[in-house]
Parts: C-alpha cells; structure tokens; sequence
C-alpha cells in the first residue's frame, strides 16, 4: 500500500484489494439508493400512488392491497442489482456460498418477512396519524420506541432463525471460558449458539444478541473454523462491552431523540409541500411514497455521520472493555487482523468515507488502540 505504513498482522496485498472491494460496493449502494429514490419518484407522480389510495372498498383493504402491491414493486424492482451485488459480487471476490437455488429462497424468506412486518408497522402508524393528527409526531416517536424493544427483545428468537440454524455449542472448553468473561461483566447469557453462517458466505461475525431471557452469544461456524480460542475469547470479550456500557438501551434512547425531531420537522415540511396531510387517511396513503423520502433525507443529512460517529465511539468502548476483560493484546490484534485479511476490509480509508460510511472505527486504528493501550 501506499502512503501508510500497515500494521504486521495486515497482509497488504490483500489490504490492497480491500480497498478496490471497498469502492466497488460503495458504487453498487449508490446505484441501489438512486433506484430506491426513482422509483419512489415513478411510483407517486405516476398517480399509481393516488389511483391505488383510492380504490372503492373500505380503508382496511384500500391499505393492505396499497402496502402489497408497493412491496412486490419494490421488491421485483431492486432484484437485478440485489442479485448482482450479494450474488455475482460476492461470487466474484470468493465471498459467496450461495447457489441460485439458496440466493433466491433467502430472497423470498426476506420478502415474506416483509410482507408481514411492513403492513404491522405501517398499520400503527396510519393510526397513530389517524387518531393524533395535531400530536402525532409525539406519539409515533414514543411508538418507535416501544417497537424498538419488542424488536431488539425478538430479534434472535423469531427472525434470526428464519434464514439460519443456530446449534448450541456443545464445547465446553469454549462455553466455559466465554462464561467467565461474561459473568465478568455481570451477564448471564441464554446460550452459546453456532450460527451456519457458511451457508451464505465465508465472512466471519460473532455478537450478542437479545434482551433479557432472549440475550445470546452467537458465534459464525466460520469464525469458529479460522479463529483460535484466545482470539475468540477476545471478540467475545468485545462484544460483552456493549452490554456492559448498556449499548442497547442507548441506542435505544438516541433513536427515540432523533425520530422525535424527524417527525417534527417531517410535520411542517409535508404541511407547507402539500396542504392534504393529515386531512384524510386516503391523503395520508397516497403522500406515503413523498412522506418516506422526505424522511429518509432527513435522517440522512441529520444523523447519518453523526451515528456512525456515536456508533464508532461505542465501538472504541467495547474495544477497551475486551482489553480489560480479557488482556491479551496479541490476541485481540491477531483477531481483528484476520478479519481484516479474510473479510476483505479496509483498515485505512480516505478520512471521508470514514466518515459517512463506517460505523466501526477503521481496523487500523484498532490495531493501533490495542497497541499503544496500557494493560
């Protein structure tokens, strides 16, 4: 690599195709958020969006055929580039176990989810416009929160197993010692699940998930094939710091803050732009395609840097917490190199994609952290 001088651990011929990776999937996630914002377009000035708020039968109904048909659309739409940026991408970089056959049963799996979680959420909320249509912005942001914990809460009990299998980890060796860095940190997990994580893909990933009863350390099959026990000892020790800094509920609370003042502005701007909001629950439905947009600028242009800037920030303090349960400095370096190396990241890119795209801190400056943190 040029210009920087990479750690040891790094392989930099690899750190080099990482960063080529790196811009290529950065121009397929513009390319997929210029087709979300046309069709978005297409499908609210075309008067599809009116025409189908409209139809003759009893709200109920009217929404449900609006919310499925906008998803099929959607969803039919974005599949040519869905498929070339998780199939043929990921294939071309040897990333991808998929077969055509698995790619497009996951694909259904994630649209029938879909399906039935979009008119749920999007059902509330149309209530929640219908019922406080001068204090709705309140009540929806007070709403999101609660939806938020529910969701965190049932996450890795009934949508993660959905698309993989998760076998408890029978070694003991392992669930013993993971116990002790967890009970370390006052936790107490459900579990120690084995995520076949290779049925999609060679990446590597370990987390906690859940709250309460549903929290549970999850470790990829492929991680636990390439890692050895130190160094997993040490992700895991990471991991535990997000619990122990009370990450969750955080986020939790910076999410209520800022859909609070999203929907506030959300409010006066689709008042000013079109004066129907809010007077019917047909106007409502047929503003939905411009109400989403203008929300999805908004948080966006609001909060994008400045989560990932938060989110990098408590990744520092899980790194730090890994280092304090678990001092091994080697074994922490080793493990976030070796993701690096095998997973294809770019441990030092230019400070602007850093910032608008990366919600860890760079592994180089992690490697750097673990090297100079005093044990």
């Amino acid at each position: 690599m040029k210009h920087v001088e990479i750690h040891p651990f790094l392989d930099e011929e690899k750190q080099l195709k990482a960063k080529t990776y790196e811009n290529e999937k950065r121009k397929i996630g513009i390319a997929s958020s210029l087709l979300s914002l046309v069709f978005i377009l297409l499908f609210y000035f075309s008067g599809l969006s009116e025409y189908l708020a409209n139809i003759n039968l009893s709200f109920t109904y009217v929404f449900l055929i609006y919310v499925t048909v906008f998803q099929i659309l959607s969803t039919v739409i974005g599949v040519p580039l869905g498929y070339y940026s998780s199939y043929i991408h990921e294939h071309k970089w040897g990333f991808s176990n998929y077969t055509n056959r698995t790619w497009i049963i996951d694909q259904l799996k994630s649209f029938a989810v879909s399906l039935i979680l979009l008119p749920i959420l999007l059902g509330i909320f149309f209530w929640v416009l219908w019922k406080f249509p001068e204090t709705w912005w309140l009540v929806a942001a007070t709403v999101t929160t609660l939806v938020s914990i529910v969701f965190v809460t049932l996450f890795p009990v009934v949508i993660l197993p959905i698309f993989n299998k998760y076998d408890i980890i029978e070694d003991e060796t392992l669930t013993g010692q993971l116990s002790e860095i967890l009970h370390k940190a006052g936790l107490k997990p459900s579990g120690f699940f084995r995520q076949d994580m290779s049925r999609q893909t060679k990446k590597e990933n370990a987390f906690l998930a859940g709250m309460g009863k549903t929290r549970r350390v999850v470790i990829a099959d492929n991680l636990l094939e390439h890692m050895s026990l130190s160094e997993i000892k040490s992700v895991i020790a990471h991991e535990v710091g997000h619990y122990r800094y009370s990450h969750l509920p955080k986020n939790i609370l910076i999410g209520t803050v800022q859909q609070l003042i999203i929907f506030y502005l959300l409010n006066i701007i689709m008042k000013v732009l079109y004066p129907e909001f809010l007077t019917s629950n047909t106007n409502n439905l047929s503003l939905f395609p411009m109400f989403s947009l203008i929300m999805s600028l908004l948080s966006s242009l609001l909060f994008g840097p400045l989560n990932n800037l938060i989110s990098r920030y408590f990744e520092r303090q899980a790194d730090r917490t890994s280092l304090e349960l678990y001092p091994d400095k080697d074994s922490f370096q080793k493990a976030m190199a070796g993701l690096a190396n095998r997973n294809l990241s770019n441990a030092y890119p230019e400070w602007w994609v850093k910032l608008l795209y990366y919600s860890h801190p760079p592994i180089g400056e992690r490697l750097s952290f673990a090297e100079n943190y005093k044990i």
